[in-house]
C-alpha cells in the first residue's frame, strides 16, 4: 500500500450512503496513512444502507457548515441513491465540492455520487464513469461517459459501483500523492 502519511481526507455523506462506498475507501486511506474526516449536513451519527436496508452508521467528525476545502487534501463522495440525491439539494454541499475542485484538489465520486459532480457543474468535457442508471444524466450534463472500473480526469476521479472499491482507493491515493492539478476552466 503506497503511504500518504499527514494527508487529510474528506468525506461528505450523510443517511442513505452506500455502506461499502465510505467504509472501504475510509479503511483503504488510512491504512495508507492518511487522516480521514467524515463531514455532513447535521452532527451525531449518519446510517449507511447496505444492499436493501439500513446498515452500520458512522459518527460524524464535522458538520459542511463548519468544514473548509483549505483543511483537507482531497474529498470523497460515496454513492447510494439517497445520500447524494439529498447532498446536492444542498447549496453548501455543492458549494463545498466546487471549492475543492476550484483549488485543484483531487474529488472522488463513485456510484451515484456524481450527481453531486454534476449538480456543482463539474462535468462538462470531462471523462466520467459513474452508476449505469445515471449515465444518461452525466452525458446530458456534457461529460464523456466511460464505463470503466475508474475513470480519472485531471484529479476527477470516478467508479462505478462497490465492485471497483479497490481500484478507486488505489486512484485516490495516487492522485493525492501526485497533489493540486491544474484545471482548465471553461470559457466564461
Amino acid at each position: 500500500m503506497t503511504n500518504i502519511s499527514n494527508a487529510k481526507i474528506a468525506i461528505l455523506a450523510t443517511n442513505g450512503f452506500e455502506k461499502s462506498e465510505l467504509f472501504e475507501p475510509r479503511k483503504q486511506l488510512m491504512e495508507a496513512g492518511a487522516k480521514v474526516t467524515i463531514i455532513s449536513l447535521e452532527s451525531g451519527s449518519i446510517k449507511s444502507w447496505d444492499q436493501k436496508d439500513w446498515g452500520e452508521s458512522i459518527g460524524v467528525d464535522m458538520i459542511v457548515d463548519n468544514a473548509s476545502e483549505s483543511d483537507f487534501d482531497a474529498l470523497v463522495l460515496p454513492g447510494g441513491q439517497m445520500n447524494p440525491d439529498i447532498l446536492r439539494a444542498e447549496d453548501k454541499a455543492v458549494d463545498f465540492v466546487k471549492a475543492f475542485f476550484d483549488a485543484g484538489k483531487p474529488i472522488a465520486a463513485i456510484c451515484h455520487a456524481p450527481w453531486l459532480l454534476i449538480e456543482a457543474d463539474l462535468v462538462q468535457d470531462r471523462n466520467v464513469t459513474g452508476y449505469k442508471s445515471i449515465k444518461t444524466d452525466l452525458i446530458n450534463a456534457g461529460a464523456r461517459f466511460e464505463d470503466s472500473e475508474v475513470v480519472v480526469d485531471n484529479g476527477l476521479i470516478t467508479s462505478r459501483h462497490p465492485g471497483d472499491l479497490d481500484a478507486f482507493s488505489a486512484k485516490i491515493i495516487e492522485e493525492v500523492k501526485e497533489g493540486i492539478h491544474k484545471r482548465m476552466q471553461k470559457a466564461a
